[in-house]
Order: C-alpha cells, then sequence, then structure tokens
C-alpha cells in the first residue's frame, strides 16, 4: 500500500519590510489583502502542527499543490525553501507552482530557481544551469514532470503564469498540453496521479480564477485517463470526476494547510490517499486530516473511498 499526502495553499511566508519599489505593481493590492487578512488567517503556527502530523505519518511521498508565497517577493521564495525543507526532502516532496507564485514575473534566479530540486522530474537533463552553475528550475516549456516512485507515475503540471491585476487564472498552455498526452500514455500500466494548481473544471471557479483552458485539459484526459487528479487554488474541500476513456477520472481539491479555521469550511486540512500502485483503477482511500483550533493539534476528520 502506497500513501501518498497532499498539502497546498500554505501562504505563510511575510511580506513585513518588503521594499516598496517591489509593491509597486500588482503586489501592492496582494500585499493590501495580505495586510488586511491574509497574515491573521494563515498562520505559521498552524502550518508548523500540520508538517508535523505529516511527518508523523509517515507518507510515502509528498505532493505539495502551489501557493507557498503571497506575491511571489525573493524574501518569500527563500522562506518558502527553509519550509519545504522542514516538511521533507526534494526526494521525498514533489511542489508544482501556484499562481501567488507567479503573482508578478519574477527572475528565476529570485523565484522559483529556489525550489529547484523539489520542481524537477526524476532525471530531468537540465538540473544545474542556472545562474553560476547553480541548480536552474524547470520553465514552463519543459513540463510536465515525472516523478516514478514504483508503480506510481506523479505527473506535475505547471498552470502557473504572471496575470493582469485582480486575475488569479491559469493556463497549461498547447505545448504542456501535448507533452502530457504522451506522458500519461506512456505511463499507462502504472497508476497516474496528475498534480496541478487550478482545478481541471470551471465548477464552482470564477473567471477571474479559472483553468482558461480547462475543457481542453479534459479532452486529453478524456482519451487518455488518468487515476487521480489533485489541485489546490480554492482553499476548499471537493471531490468530483471527469470523463476518462474507460472510467471516470477522479478529482479531489484540498483546503490550505495554513488556515486557523476562522470560517470553519477554510480551517486547514491536509489529505492522505492509500492505494496499490501495482492496481491502476483500483480503489483509492482517503483521509482528511485537520487542524483542531481547540487542542491545537491534527485530527483525523474523515476516512472514504474516492469513487469516480
Amino acid at each position: 500500500m502506497f500513501t501518498l499526502a497532499h498539502v497546498s495553499d500554505w501562504h505563510t511566508t511575510t511580506l513585513a519590510g518588503a521594499p516598496a519599489a517591489a509593491l509597486a505593481t500588482k503586489r501592492f493590492w496582494g500585499w493590501q489583502s495580505w495586510h488586511r487578512s491574509r497574515r491573521e488567517r494563515h498562520r505559521p503556527e498552524v502550518l508548523a502542527c500540520l508538517f508535523d502530523d505529516v511527518r508523523a505519518q509517515q507518507p510515502d511521498h509528498i505532493v505539495v499543490t502551489g501557493d507557498l508565497t503571497n506575491v511571489a517577493l525573493e524574501q518569500e521564495f527563500v522562506e518558502a525553501a527553509r519550509l519545504l525543507g522542514e516538511l521533507g526532502s526534494p526526494d521525498h516532496v514533489t511542489v508544482v507552482p501556484g499562481n501567488h507564485d507567479a503573482y508578478v514575473a519574477v527572475p528565476p534566479e529570485r523565484g522559483w530557481d529556489r525550489w529547484a530540486p523539489y520542481l524537477w522530474g526524476d532525471g530531468d537533463p537540465f538540473r544545474g544551469e542556472g545562474e553560476g552553475g547553480a541548480e536552474r528550475a524547470p520553465t514552463r516549456d519543459e513540463y510536465p514532470v515525472l516523478r516514478q516512485r514504483g508503480d506510481l507515475a506523479l505527473i506535475g503540471v505547471c498552470t502557473a503564469l504572471p496575470t493582469g491585476l485582480f486575475m488569479a487564472s491559469g493556463e497549461v498552455g498547447a505545448g504542456q498540453l501535448e507533452r502530457l498526452e504522451r506522458m500519461l500514455v506512456a505511463q499507462s500500466g502504472r497508476t497516474r496521479v496528475v498534480a496541478l494548481h487550478h482545478p481541471p473544471t470551471d465548477r464552482d471557479v470564477g473567471r477571474r480564477r479559472r483553468l482558461r483552458d480547462w475543457q481542453a485539459l479534459q479532452t486529453v484526459l478524456a482519451r487518455t485517463g488518468a487515476e487521480l487528479v489533485v489541485h489546490g487554488h480554492r482553499h476548499r474541500s471537493w471531490f468530483g470526476s471527469i470523463a476518462g476513456p474507460a472510467a471516470a477520472v477522479p478529482i479531489a481539491g484540498v483546503r490550505s494547510a495554513s488556515d486557523v479555521g476562522k470560517r470553519e469550511e477554510r480551517r486547514a486540512q491536509y489529505h492522505l490517499y492509500r492505494f496499490d500502485p501495482t492496481d491502476p483503477g483500483g480503489p483509492i482511500e482517503l483521509e482528511v486530516r485537520g487542524y483542531d483550533p481547540a487542542g491545537r493539534r491534527v485530527v483525523s476528520e474523515e476516512q472514504r473511498p474516492i469513487v469516480a
């Protein structure tokens, strides 16, 4: 039995001390949001408690579906890299970026390169070609990435790209969709888990926050299938399915990993998926673990099969 932990949207990096020049962009409005509410909702102590629980559950692998930062400041990428180190090693943790991690265009060496070992797939040939020989992150043209853990094929899709003011949308793009289809076909026979930040659907997602090419992504999945698709972005638990070639493809969205719970439906949670990767299409058991504000601990809240 394989256990995959799914964590997302922690937003606990601080904007305190950010230089005024860096905020003279779209970031100004993100700074206002952080100052008014996000810094009180997304709490480092909640995230630390959740990390402790994830490690205690000893999952075989952890996937983080983006939004580690608020407005993509260099100081946030440094802080998020430290947090990733606390969560686990790059071989044990896979990250796909979210829209807040691409809030504005950032030189790679000041942004995603800080997380490069967590972003690449297994054996990707472009590592270590960054500035000064430092490891660099994959570009959008180099996604999707693939990590194989036994009979599990974990496929990371990048939907993050800079957007205009008050927009939080994402896009896979035609080139990545073509590569994704080839990868899914090549990995048939394994248990294929696709990880991305934005939901692969328009259900309950407004245009401002939607994946622009969700229909094209669903078309690819309808041809190839996948055993599970996981995402973040909405800060809510969401379970559904989309059409596959023989059976429906289950989708699971997870809440923020750091929300203190001023609104119960957004209180911090993470997911554990348990399955036999040698049995593609076999049962997937879900355990939802959530932060208990009264006890300041994480507890099991729900266990059930994911039904496509």
